[in-house]
């Protein structure tokens, strides 16, 4: 962990404005299972699985 902690520290600030908007990226590729849980994910699943 701290090794972890020591690497970022370390790193250039492009690099770390990199990996945030990486971060946040991501995040918009769920929104449905941040916003509403489990329940639309176990949809999807059980639909696809009949296709």
């Amino acid at each position: 962990m701290t090794q972890e902690i020591v690497k970022y520290m370390n790193m250039p600030q492009e690099e770390k404005k990199k990996r945030k908007e990486n971060r946040s990226n991501n995040k918009t590729d769920n929104i449905s299972g941040r916003w509403f849980g489990l329940l639309p994910f176990a949809l999807k699943l059980l639909i696809q699985k009949k296709k």
